[in-house]
């Protein structure tokens, strides 16, 4: 999949025209608006010479929350969600072991949009019931060293209760790194104190995101100099921890301030790994030095699973020969963490004619193994994949609860089944609470392919398909969940059959299977027939309790059978969010706009921005969880004198606010 630039969201004929403006329209902004993008800096001093195009060279020390003009575009907004951890769908995942970090670059250093880009070309991850930490790799001596990731990334991360650093790069000498930078980051004041230091912790605050990952690899540092990294570290924790966020170091600096890879845990790094939260153990590890990092953790005082193992998947993804038993031995406990590098890999080695499916498929092999069932791993795999090892956690535990299987990228926009925008599109920040376990099916006959599918959805990008003969009934587990049953509560099901004929139930269990690997104890609701798009509504009449999982049970009666789930909610009753309020165009260039609101009050999804058209429809322009938003290369429809658009709030079930509007004149 080649990335292509940025284009309109729009799409249709033109418009009739539209009506004389009403006196009170919003008049034209006239402070040029700009495309907004992640944040980066140098430490302190910037390069000599002048920056490339389209790179805008920032010193971190000078940054302050007040004077940063893209600060509401990039800051997160979707606080940090709690997880448990449900009966493993396997015999092998364990739970309180060995742990996942993923070391992922999402975009280059600059030029990086804040809230997403006209592609469907994106690693939207969905698997992050195995992740326990995500880091947003990058920098580059020509561009910026230190990155905070943008909104998207952290809102979706943060639904599934997975935390976010950004990266601290200082690059070696051979990438043009410059140990200046190194002296930047570590310098005092005059009363002793790290004053980047405070701006790191002072920035993961404002933009929403959980720490920082530390990695010093730029040589020729002395002793001196591997002290002051030292008490820069000790002190960006101490502050980190008054405020929730984590420092992760990595294996390269040493404490004489030279840098040499140990691939291990030793006298070497070890004050920085007892400075951190937890430490990358470089790619030079073996099964001895593992073992021997483990037995030093514990002799710390510290949890050997505080250190991931890192596991360099960049050129070769899941074809990538790991000593696995080294870190996750199958017949006795975990010895590390493991440590993802570069897993993105599953889009990169696609060709330019793939598709977010064929990005799925290659995911779900990475994440899930080659049987792609958590339930039934294929022991002759020699990718150990993360579901084998690492039980599953999930964040669903509240009412309401709604999906609507939205990954975060799409070929087209959809909404109740419409297409209402036909641009490619990603923001990761729209993605849905996700199933944990993709795909866990149960059935005495052949198994169908699962999958999320692009060409059609209830609403947002995607839905789940199920394509397969159905020669026997087949139960697709979906969530585990932690969700209270009352008297009220129901669960709605949005479906449709394309192809064959089949009798859908749904299938809720009351309580956690007897063993690791077991099915549930489900109960059967039916669901009623339908032709195309519907939402049907399941009464959990005279159950009680906690429901800890839900899936679908299908039986054919003709096939094969195409069958999609395009929504899923469990609620008591419905709630409709009320209205943002004070949208309006905070500056504009021709048709780029930048566009500011007050949020809404109560509890808001995101918000949706649409077109008004002169025949009463509605264009889908955008979405975000934000409370301002970009919108490039709007055009006027013919003979039209000035765009309306309309924003509403969307509430966990999906239901929007009433709109409201500004008019941008022409």
């Amino acid at each position: 999949m080649n990335p292509t630039r940025r284009t309109v969201l729009l799409a249709g004929a033109a418009a009739a025209l539209l009506p004389p403006l009403p006196a009170s329209a919003a008049p034209k902004a006239t402070v040029a608006a700009t495309q907004p993008y992640a944040s980066y800096w140098y430490p302190d001093s910037l390069p000599s010479g002048s920056p490339g195009t389209g790179i805008t060279w920032r010193s971190l020390k000078s940054w302050t929350a007040a004077g940063d003009p893209d600060l509401a575009f990039n800051a997160a907004s979707v606080p940090l969600a709690p997880r448990f951890t449900p009966t493993p769908a396997n015999t092998t995942a364990r739970s309180g072991q060995a742990r996942v970090q993923s070391l992922v670059s999402f975009g280059p250093t600059s030029g990086n949009p804040s809230q997403g880009s006209a592609t469907a070309d994106y690693y939207a991850l969905t698997h992050w019931a195995y992740l326990d930490e995500l880091v947003f790799w990058g920098g580059s001596s020509g561009e910026g060293l230190i990155l905070a990731p943008n909104a998207p990334i952290v809102d979706a991360a943060h639904r599934h209760g997975v935390p976010v650093l950004g990266n601290i790069f200082l690059p070696p000498v051979t990438y043009g790194g410059q140990l200046r930078w190194t002296r930047d980051l570590a310098q005092k004041d005059a009363a002793g104190h790290y004053p980047l230091a405070a701006q790191l912790v002072a920035v993961a605050a404002a933009y929403g995101f959980d720490g920082w990952f530390v990695n010093a690899e730029t040589g020729g540092g002395n002793a001196a100099l591997g002290a002051d990294m030292l008490g820069f570290v000790k002190e960006l924790k101490a502050l980190a921890r008054g405020r929730g966020q984590r420092v992760t170091w990595y294996d390269a600096m040493t404490v004489n301030g030279t840098v040499s890879w140990q691939g291990a845990l030793n006298s070497q790094n070890q004050a920085f790994f007892q400075a951190a939260d937890d430490m990358f153990v470089d790619f030079r590890w073996s099964a001895g030095s593992l073992a021997s990092s483990g037995q030093k953790a514990g002799q710390l005082g510290r949890s050997r699973y505080e250190l991931w193992a890192g596991v360099d998947v960049e050129s070769n993804g899941p074809d990538t020969v790991v000593d696995w038993d080294a870190i996750v031995p199958s017949g006795k406990a975990h010895i590390t963490s493991i440590g993802f590098y570069r897993p993105e890999w599953t889009r990169n080695h696609l060709p330019a004619s793939g598709t977010p499916g064929d990005f799925h498929a290659a995911d779900d092999r990475f994440w899930t193994g080659r049987s792609l069932d958590p339930s039934r791993p294929d022991a002759a795999d020699p990718w150990r994949a993360p579901a084998v090892s690492v039980a599953d956690r999930s964040t669903v535990g509240g009412v309401p609860f709604a999906t609507t299987f939205n990954t975060g990228h799409g070929l087209r926009w959809y909404e109740d089944g419409a297409v209402t925008s036909d641009t490619p599109w990603n923001h990761l920040g729209l993605q849905d609470r996700l199933p944990s376990r993709q795909w866990v099916v149960r059935t005495a006959g052949a198994r169908p392919a699962v999958s999320f599918d692009f060409a059609d959805a209830w609403r947002g990008g995607s839905s789940v398909l199920v394509d397969g003969e159905l020669d026997a009934p087949t139960t697709v587990e979906l969530y585990a969940t932690r969700l209270p049953v009352g008297a009220d509560t129901v669960v709605e099901l949005t479906h449709r059959t394309d192809t064959g004929a089949v009798n859908v139930e749904l299938a809720v269990a009351l309580a956690e299977p007897g063993a690791p690997g077991a099915t549930p104890p489900y109960t059967y609701l039916p669901v009623n027939p339908v032709n195309g798009w519907k939402t049907v509504t399941v009464p959990l009449t005279g159950l009680s309790g906690t429901l800890h999982s839900i899936a679908v049970r299908l039986t054919a009666s003709e096939g094969p059978v195409k069958w999609r789930l395009g929504g899923l909610a469990v609620r008591d009753t419905v709630v409709t969010p009320e209205a943002p309020s004070g949208l309006r165009v905070t500056a504009a260039s021709g048709g780029d706009l930048r566009l500011a609101w007050a949020p809404a009050p109560g509890d808001v999804r995101h918000y949706t921005l649409h077109r008004l058209l002169a025949d009463g429809t509605r264009r889908f322009l955008g979405a975000t969880c934000q409370r301002a938003y970009f919108l490039a290369g709007l055009q006027p429809e013919q003979g039209e004198r000035a765009a309306r658009l309309e924003l509403r709030a969307v509430g966990e079930l999906y239901t929007s606010s009433a709109a409201v509007t500004v008019t941008h004149t022409w």
